[in-house]
């Protein structure tokens, strides 16, 4: 299989040049494009995915629903139907942006898409990257926050997604 290639970027999400995944990730001065997908059902709880033991970003904790990187010339919209499709199976939904950030820590950057989507389930989803989904209310996951279970960008994702609800 060929190594990933990803674009990097300038704050407003203008490519600046390419280079492969192995690059970027290990840098954090490379910033690259990424897409969340915040899945949530009629109850308002959201559904958390737990990573595979064998990632090489936060390995075994529960994370966003839906994350994946923007592969070089993709539109931000085919990626997030891309990875929802790959990561949960799910084709079509009410998908619908919510806003974007940068998230950065020693070992990548990122300038992330966030979207949300309305979905019930049930979900077909990858047993290679995913070891488990499951749908979490929102006073619970507040409880956990700072205990290690969830991945750090899921964190500052949460508190973001918090602050967007509050301001509908």
């Amino acid at each position: 299989m060929a190594e990933e290639i990803l674009e990097i970027v300038n704050e407003e999400g203008e490519v600046i040049g390419t280079a492969p995944r192995a690059v970027i990730h290990g840098n954090s001065s490379l910033l690259h494009r990424v897409v969340h997908v915040i899945v949530v059902n009629s109850s308002g709880e959201i559904l958390l995915q737990k990573r595979s033991m064998d990632k090489d970003v936060a390995p075994g904790r529960w994370d966003t629903s839906v994350g994946g990187h923007v592969d070089a010339g993709e539109r931000i919209e085919d990626a997030v139907l891309r990875e929802m499709a790959e990561e949960l199976g799910i084709t079509g939904g009410d998908v619908r942006f919510l806003y974007t950030y940068i998230h950065s820590n020693p070992y990548e950057s990122e300038l992330v898409y966030t979207h949300e989507c309305l979905h019930e389930g049930p979900f077909d989803f990858n047993r290679e990257e995913i070891e488990a989904v499951r749908f979490w209310p929102l006073e619970e996951i507040r409880e956990r926050i700072g205990s290690g279970v969830f991945s750090d960008n899921f964190e500052e994702e949460f508190e973001r997604y918090l602050n967007h609800l509050s301001s509908r």
